[in-house]
């Protein structure tokens, strides 16, 4: 995996994930109107940047965070 940079889209991604969002299909209209994407394909995207080394350099902290939701939601499967 090339170690360098994260593309302006996956910054985008994580800008997005730093916000807070109010009230159902808030964040998928954001989604939507501000990447030009499907929810189900940014969903996708953000998964995969949970597990790139990049995404946790530029942004420790929300990868974090979303790597324990993401960790809790599977041990409640």
């Amino acid at each position: 995996m090339d170690l360098g940079e994260l593309a302006e889209r996956e910054h985008r991604i994580l800008a997005l994930e730093r916000r807070g969002f109010v009230g159902p299909g808030a964040k998928e209209r954001a989604v939507r109107e501000e990447l030009g994407l499907a929810p189900v394909r940014y969903y996708q995207l953000l998964n995969a940047l949970l597990d790139d080394p990049r995404a946790l350099a530029a942004d420790p902290v929300t990868i974090n965070r979303l790597r324990r939701v993401r960790d809790s939601r599977r041990a409640e499967r």
